[in-house]
C-alpha cells in the first residue's frame, strides 16, 4: 500500500508540474509516464552507483591496513560494481507496475525488460564470483596442482545454461519446466550439431572427475609429439609445454581415446627408475679359479666379505638364503661381478635403498648375454637423474674388464686394421686400442 501511494505522488506531483508548465491535459498523460520512467532509471542507477562508490572505499580503506587476497580479488573482478548493478533493475521492478496500470501490456513489455537485465546481472556476478573462488584457490599451495579452472567452467556453464532457460521462459510466458521437457525433442540433434563441444565437456568432467591429470603433471603420449608438462586444464583444451619448449593444445577427449602415461606417481614416490644394461660377450664368461677369486678379493672390502661367506657355505655345505642367491655367485665371472654390482647400487648415495635394487641377466641374442642394471634414484630431477644414470653406468662399464669380462660392440673400421696388423704379425705392444683383457701377456 506504501508502494502505491509513493508512486501516485510522484505521479501526481509530475502532473502537477506539467499543467503549471502549460502542458495540455491530453499530452501530459503521455509525457508524465515518460518521465517517470526516466526518474525510476535515474534514481535506480544512482543509488546503485552511490552504493558501489562506498563499498569500493571501504573495500580500498581495508586493503591498505591491511592486504588480503579475498579483498584483492573483490577489486580485481570488480565484484562491487557487479552487486551495485543488481539495484537499478529491482527497483524498477518494484515501482514500475502501479505507474502503467492503464497500459497493462506495456507494463508487461518493460517488466520482462527489467528481469532479464535483472537476471544478467545474476550471471555476471555470479560467474565474476566463482572466478574470483578459482583465482583464490589456484593460489593456495593446497590447491595449486588441482584443475580448478576445469570446475569454475563447469560451474559458469550450468549458470549460462539455467539463465538462458529462464530468459527464454519470461520472454514465451512459459514455464521453466516446460522448456526443460521440451529440451528432450532436440536431444539428437544437439548431439550431431555440438558432438565435439559435447564430447569435450564429457572428457574434461572425467578427467577433473577421475584426478587424472592436474597442472604440472609431466604426461607423454605414445607414438605422438606430446611429452611435456601440463600448463593448462579446461574442459575444452589441454595446454602442454613440450620439453623443447613447444606448446601443443589438444582436446581433452584425446587422452580419454588414448591412452597416456602421467609421470606424477614417479615424482609422488621420489624414486625414478634406472633399467639399462650391456651385452656382454659369451665367450668371456668363464667359470671362477681359485686364482680369480683371489685377486677380485683384493678389488674391494665388500666382494671379500661376500667370496669369503660364499667358500663358507660350501665349506659347510650351508644352504644359501635368498638374499645371498640374490647378490650373486662365485660359480662365474659374471656371477661375480653381479654380486660386485649389486653392492655397488646399494652402497650408492643417490639410489634409493626403499626401493627395488636388481643386477639380472636377460635371454641370450646373437650378440651375446645381456646384463640389466634395475634400480631407482633418489632424486627424481631431470639433470640429476641422468647424471646419476650415467655415473652408474659408466662405472659398470669400466670394472667389467676387472672380471674379465667384455661388451658387445659392432666393428668398426679400426677393429678391422688391428686385426689385419696382428695377422701380419706386427708387434702387439706397438698397437693402440686393443680391448683391455683380449690379449694375454
Amino acid at each position: 500500500m506504501k508502494k502505491e501511494e509513493f508512486t501516485k505522488g510522484i505521479l501526481v506531483k509530475i502532473k502537477e508540474i506539467l499543467s503549471d508548465a502549460g502542458v495540455p491535459n491530453f499530452i501530459t498523460e503521455q509525457v508524465d509516464i515518460i518521465i517517470y520512467m526516466i526518474l525510476i532509471l535515474l534514481i535506480a542507477f544512482i543509488i546503485g552507483k552511490v552504493l558501489h562508490r562506498i563499498s569500493n572505499s571501504v573495500i580500498l580503506h581495508l586493503q591498505k591496513k591491511k592486504t588480503h587476497p579475498l579483498l584483492a580479488n573483490l577489486i580485481e573482478y570488480n565484484i562491487l560494481k557487479k552487486i551495485s548493478l543488481i539495484i537499478p533493475p529491482i527497483i524498477v521492478i518494484w515501482m514500475l507496475p502501479v505507474a502503467f496500470t492503464a497500459h497493462p501490456r506495456l507494463s508487461t513489455i518493460l517488466e520482462n525488460i527489467a528481469w532479464i537485465y535483472f537476471i544478467i546481472t545474476i550471471v555476471r556476478l555470479l560467474t565474476a564470483l566463482f572466478s574470483s573462488i578459482g583465482s583464490m584457490a589456484y593460489t593456495n599451495k593446497k590447491y595449486h596442482d588441482k584443475p580448478i579452472k576445469g570446475f569454475v567452467q563447469i560451474s559458469q556453464m550450468i549458470i549460462y545454461l539455467i539463465s538462458i532457460i529462464i530468459i527464454i521462459s519470461i520472454l514465451t510466458n512459459k514455464s521453466p519446466f516446460y522448456l526443460i521437457g521440451g529440451l528432450g525433442a532436440f536431444a539428437a540433434v544437439l548431439m550431431l550439431i555440438f558432438k565435439d563441444t559435447i564430447m569435450g565437456f564429457v572428457a574434461g568432467i572425467l578427467l577433473l572427475e577421475n584426478d587424472m591429470i592436474r597442472l604440472g603433471d609431466w604426461i607423454e603420449i605414445p607414438h605422438s609429439a606430446i611429452n611435456g608438462t601440463v600448463t593448462d586444464i579446461s574442459l575444452t583444451i589441454v595446454k602442454v609445454q613440450n620439453f623443447d619448449n613447444t606448446i601443443i593444445t589438444i582436446p581433452p577427449y584425446t587422452l580419454i581415446s588414448e591412452s597416456f602415461i602421467n609421470w606424477r606417481g614417479m615424482k609422488e614416490s621420489g624414486g625414478r627408475r634406472i633399467m639399462r644394461g650391456y651385452t656382454i660377450k659369451t665367450d668371456n664368461i668363464k667359470k671362477c679359479t681359485p686364482d680369480f677369486l683371489e685377486r677380485i678379493k683384493e678389488y674391494s672390502p665388500e666382494m671379500r666379505r661376500f667370496i669369503t661367506l660364499m667358500q663358507s657355505r660350501e665349506e659347510t655345505s650351508e644352504n644359501l638364503t635368498h638374499e645371498e642367491c640374490a647378490y650373486g655367485t662365485t660359480v662365474t665371472n659374471l656371477g661375480l661381478f653381479r654380486a660386485y654390482a649389486t653392492y655397488y647400487l646399494k652402497n650408492h648415495p643417490a639410489v634409493h635403498k626403499n626401493m627395488l635394487i636388481m643386477v639380472r641377466t636377460l635371454e641370450p641374442t646373437e650378440y651375446g648375454l645381456p646384463l640389466q642394471i634395475y634400480c631407482f634414484t633418489n632424486d627424481t630431477n631431470w639433470s640429476h637423474y641422468e647424471s646419476i644414470q650415467s655415473e652408474i653406468m659408466e662405472n659398470i662399464a669400466a670394472t667389467l674388464p676387472t672380471f674379465d669380462l667384455l661388451p658387445y660392440q659392432s666393428s668398426s673400421s679400426h677393429d678391422s686394421m688391428i686385426n689385419g696388423l696382428v695377422e701380419r704379425g706386427f708387434p702387439l705392444e706397438k698397437i693402440s686400442g686393443i680391448p683391455i683383457g683380449s690379449v694375454k701377456k
